[in-house]
């Protein structure tokens, strides 16, 4: 029995999500699909995470055992040929036996884009967002306390089956880019809805209507009303997933 990594991207607009569902299509439905034709029997995957609805991905890991050897050149062209145009697969590894993409991840790195413009190539790929007058500076300063902050509860969904909501968040910051602003994140961990959470309060007060003090007692309540409303999942990518050196050299 060998243990393999799949690396994929997709665009999740058709899908609900990264994780199986009994009446919805899903990302991870497609991939043990396809894999299972490949190799000749049911094979279940494990992703590194899961993304919500319309959520994009351009990194994202999953893996499964095998007993038979695959190739990165014959069964990533033959996977690619049978998945829909929306997902790509773009590497398949070795991995050792106890090597886990969801738990042996060191951290995760999202982006959520923004536009001003109407934009026809935009649609479901960026929040289109009417005002331009944002206060990009002080939206930094506000995503700035996230690095000084260990409980995330106030931006996470409630009922989760998480048992702690703590989380290192070592990078948060917005900045311009062509008719725009993006907002890029880094943590060992997310929790569910947390940077679509932390984008509507962020941007609450890039329009002025909360100050840096009141974005701080957000933080300090603990409470998922205190925060603002979550921002469509249209913008929000899963960018980059980090391992230990070596873990994909075996």
């Amino acid at each position: 029995m060998q243990r393999y990594v799949l690396q994929i991207s997709f665009d999740g607009t058709p899908f609900n999500g990264w994780q199986r569902q009994k009446n919805a299509p899903s990302v991870q439905q497609e991939i043990e699909e396809k894999l299972s034709i490949i190799l000749g029997k049911e094979t279940t995957v494990t992703g590194c995470g899961r993304t919500d609805t319309g959520v994009h991905a351009n990194e994202f890991f999953l893996h499964f055992d095998a007993d038979k050897e695959l190739s990165n050149y014959t069964h990533l062209h033959k996977l690619n040929t049978m998945l829909p145009p929306q997902i790509a697969v773009q590497n398949i590894y070795k991995v050792s036996l106890d090597f886990n993409t969801r738990f042996d991840a060191l951290n995760r790195e999202y982006v959520y884009l923004i536009h001003f413009n109407k934009n026809p190539f935009l649609i479901d790929k960026s929040l289109k967002l009417g005002k331009k007058n944002l206060d990009v500076n002080k939206m930094n300063q506000a995503a700035n306390l996230l690095l000084e902050v260990e409980d995330f509860t106030s931006f996470s969904k409630v009922k989760t089956q998480t048992k702690t909501n703590n989380c290192d968040v070592t990078f948060a910051y917005w900045e311009n880019i062509e008719n725009g602003i993006k907002f890029t994140i880094k943590a060992n961990r997310f929790l569910r809805n947390m940077v679509r959470a932390i984008v509507g309060t962020c941007l609450a007060v890039g329009e002025g209507k909360m100050e840096i003090e009141e974005f701080k007692q957000v933080i300090e309540n603990k409470n998922r009303q205190s925060a603002g409303t979550s921002v469509p999942a249209c913008g929000l990518y899963l960018k980059k997933v980090t391992y230990p050196n070596n873990a994909f050299n075996v």
